[in-house]
């Protein structure tokens, strides 16, 4: 009996950090809706916008609904208020492009993504961008603190 229960803890405490969130998926996150900015909106509509539905990070898309980077709000809110920015810049002028590259790849985040797989991700990223598998469509922004509510509100 002993041995068992010794086993069966040893099984516990060596299993793989993925078994935290039992096989939920990013779906489960429950992510408010994501909004992303065109890249030609002002700053000063950004800022609002961000602040309005506390968002730190706003995909940017071009004209034809292309995702081509994000603004990092408070890096975008210092260089305003240090005089750097004016409010009708446009945000394309402070994006954060993405690379496009052979050489880099594109993590796909879907809602059926999995959890584990998006707390790796996270681990080398500060957000990621939540899409319909043909990304097509900006579906919300997921971060570590969205996995910590998460493991919390369960009770993981």
């Amino acid at each position: 009996m002993a041995t068992s229960a010794a086993a069966a803890a040893q099984a516990t405490s060596s299993s793989p950090a993925s078994d935290k969130y039992r096989g939920a998926v990013v779906e489960d996150l429950q992510l408010p809706p994501a909004f992303a900015l065109p890249s030609d909106e002002a700053i000063s509509r950004a800022i609002e916008m961000a602040y309005e539905r506390d968002f730190s990070h706003i995909p940017v898309l071009d004209r034809n609904r292309k995702l081509l980077g994000y603004i990092d709000v408070a890096a975008l809110k210092a260089k305003w208020e240090a005089g750097k920015a004016n409010p009708d810049d446009k945000v394309s002028q402070y994006m954060t492009k993405f690379k496009r590259t052979a050489g880099t790849p594109y993590t796909i985040i879907t809602p059926s993504t999995p959890l584990a797989e998006l707390e790796g991700f996270l681990k080398q990223n500060e957000f990621a961008i939540v899409t319909d598998w043909d990304r097509k469509f900006v579906l919300g922004v997921a971060t570590l603190q969205d996995l910590e509510t998460f493991v919390s509100r369960r009770g993981f």
